[in-house]
């Protein structure tokens, strides 16, 4: 298995150089690589990633696009077209996975499946601090944690809680992984849909469609959402869900705009980022 992990980011660079120092210590015996998407940012991102770059493990490659309008369904394609793992993690730029991540989504992977992780939200305060103090450690009994239980890793019940699934509750592409062939066979995400919210869900649905099963993982594949505003409003108003109503209305497959618009583009991988005597590491 080589895996894939595709982290989506727009201007937060402080958010994602705690990601990226985490993906950095994962317990992953498997060939791994990670993709930064960029929907948009200015140079401070290129240049925190750079840095970063200088004692990463493991490839790390990027890919950016111009700002225009909320367009995760178009950066996290990109990110995926220009992967070269036979399986992909999806990860925001402000989740901050604890060192057993990779290591869970592996262990639960199984063919034709998708796998949907949660997250232990931190509040304002402590995301202040993790970020201040460039900590990464999140434990059940951290402050300013919100559902304590989701920071609990404990892997023989996580193994009874992983049960298949078939309906799209609490469904959030910051902490999900799938087999490239199937997001391949789907599209990937309606590009579409632009604006926040429903892109996941609208995904997730089309691959039930495609005979896929969900499996939760709850008390593994743990990882830290930092603070920020609400992006939006997952309400009547929302322009996504219209699309994804419609996605469900019709048993939809596969979409129109995705993943294919960018793999011509991506025929030859992004370069590593990492210093030329780091590389065969």
């Amino acid at each position: 298995m080589h895996i894939s992990v595709v982290v989506l980011t727009h201007e937060w660079p402080q958010a994602l150089e705690l990601v990226l120092r985490s993906l950095a210590r994962q317990h992953c015996p498997w060939p791994w690589e990670v993709i930064v998407t960029d929907d948009g940012s200015g140079p401070d991102t290129l240049a925190t990633i750079q840095r970063v770059a200088e004692h990463f493990p493991v490839p790390l490659r990027y890919v950016w696009q111009p700002h225009a309008g909320f367009r995760a369904a178009r950066a996290r394609n990109r990110g995926i077209a220009a992967a070269t793992g036979d399986y992909v993690v999806l990860l925001d730029g402000d989740m901050v996975p604890q060192s057993a991540f990779l290591q869970d989504h592996v262990a639960f992977a199984r063919p034709q499946a998708f796998l949907q992780g949660g997250r232990v939200l931190l509040n304002a305060p402590r995301t202040q601090h993790l970020i201040a103090a460039g900590r990464l450690d999140i434990g059940p009994w951290s402050l300013g944690l919100d559902r304590r239980s989701k920071a609990l890793r404990m892997p023989l019940l996580a193994r009874w809680k992983a049960r298949p699934r078939h309906d799209l509750a609490t469904i959030m592409s910051c902490n999900q992984s799938y087999w490239r062939s199937d997001l391949l066979a789907v599209n990937g995400f309606d590009e579409a849909m632009v604006g926040w919210g429903y892109e996941d869900t609208e995904l997730a649905a089309r691959c039930l469609h495609y005979g896929l099963t969900r499996y939760s993982l709850k008390f593994c594949a743990i990882a830290a959402h930092l603070h920020h505003a609400s992006r939006g409003s997952l309400g009547s108003e929302n322009p996504g869900k219209a699309r994804f109503e419609a996605t469900l209305a019709n048993k939809v497959v596969r979409c129109e705009r995705g993943i294919d618009g960018h793999l011509a583009e991506f025929a030859q991988r992004p370069d590593d980022l990492r210093p030329r005597h780091r590389q065969g590491v």
